[in-house]
């Protein structure tokens, strides 16, 4: 690849008052300072499943999407007015193939699995950002969107995949942010990290018969989907991913890769 490649990353984006964590915002400022400044970013979260593929908005200012309820009313205040990615959305719509249909819905802006994230590590909001959709939750497929996507890493776009390593929340009894995990929590965060470390594509692919804590760790699986895309994303899926934040939040793993 050439000096402008970008990796890719999968985060763990959580719940917009994440922001007020001290300690997940500095993990996510280090992050984002030790990387390349990124040309274009390209989000998909967690929280847009929309098929056949859709693009979201491209003009710069169009409204974020509160896609959340029960908060403070400061967190339906936020804004982030990154600039459009016109030419971004362009080539992913090239880079797919010809006989699957994608849609475009224009009036579509970041929602908070995608902006939360970037308040914090870009927070001048002076990147150009795309969002996509989900389009399917199958891991091989998203799998194969990854592979599709991953050129654009060599100009300089930095794919994010942004959802949440646990996701029970039906099953949480302590919502504070330092409630202690519980057990099927850890035990999924805990077999993730040895995947991930393994680089066991097949395993992770498999999480729902394999992993501990299921169904409890994902009753829905689309927060753990968008690890597929940045796998898919990456020049070798099998490659030990760099586990760049662990812990927990709200019992929650928030446990992010980076992927090269």
């Amino acid at each position: 690849m050439s000096d402008l490649a970008m990796p890719a990353l999968y985060l763990s984006h959580g719940a917009p008052p994440l922001v007020d964590d001290a300690l997940w915002v500095s993990q996510l400022e280090t992050w984002a300072q030790d990387l390349p400044r990124p040309e274009a970013i390209l989000m998909v979260s967690a929280h847009w499943e929309s098929a056949p593929l859709t693009i979201g908005a491209v003009a710069t200012g169009t409204p974020l999407v509160y896609d959340f309820g029960g908060f403070d009313r400061k967190y339906y205040q936020v804004q982030y007015a990154s600039p459009g990615a016109p030419e971004l959305a362009r080539q992913v719509a090239a880079l797919m193939p010809d006989n699957e249909p994608i849609h475009h819905q224009p009036d579509r802006g970041l929602d908070h699995g995608a902006y939360v994230p970037l308040t914090v590590m870009y927070p001048d909001a002076d990147i150009p950002v795309l969002q996509i959709s989900l389009p399917t939750l199958d891991p091989r497929r998203l799998l194969h969107l990854g592979e599709r996507l991953r050129p654009l890493r060599e100009q300089g776009v930095l794919i994010v995949g942004s959802g949440f390593t646990t996701h029970g929340l039906p099953f949480l009894r302590d919502w504070t942010p330092n409630a202690q995990a519980p057990g099927w929590s850890r035990e999924f965060d805990a077999w993730a990290a040895e995947r991930f470390a393994d680089g066991d594509v097949d395993a992770l692919i498999d999480f729902r018969a394999q992993a501990p804590g299921m169904p409890f760790a994902h009753p829905t699986i689309e927060h753990f989907a968008p690890l597929f895309v940045a796998l898919g994303a990456s020049s070798d899926p099998e490659q030990s991913a760099t586990q760049v934040i662990d812990g927990f939040w709200m019992g929650l793993a928030k446990r992010s890769l980076q992927l090269a």
